[in-house]
């Protein structure tokens, strides 16, 4: 039986089982927890650098979204609270729509 040991889905263990699979897993404390959804996110983003297609890469970002709304709930912030708080930046900061590369400025 090949050993992972790493994050997954909540649905994972389902979906193996259902497929006559036997499986092993365990709860983290949250201090674990909370690392191996920076390894996940870590895992995440190389699978979106290494995507070839538009489909791919679409995939890896929803993951990395999923990790991300964990990561911030840990962090006691709610999706609504962080897409508020990413909205509020966009407003005074902008966003990444322009494709702007910042190359020398006055400090």
């Amino acid at each position: 039986m090949p050993v992972y040991n790493k994050l997954v889905r909540d649905l994972i263990p389902n979906i193996i089982g259902a497929q006559g699979k036997k499986y092993t897993i365990k709860t983290l404390d949250m201090e674990t927890y909370i690392i191996e959804l920076r390894k996940k996110l870590q895992e995440e983003h190389q699978e979106y650098i290494s995507a070839e297609t538009d489909q791919e890469a679409s995939e890896e970002l929803a993951d990395m979204l999923e990790v991300i709304y964990a990561l911030a709930t840990v962090h006691g912030v709610t999706e609504q609270e962080l897409n508020q708080l990413r909205s509020e930046k966009a407003q005074k900061r902008g966003r990444f729509k322009e494709r702007i590369i910042l190359i020398e400025a006055e400090v």
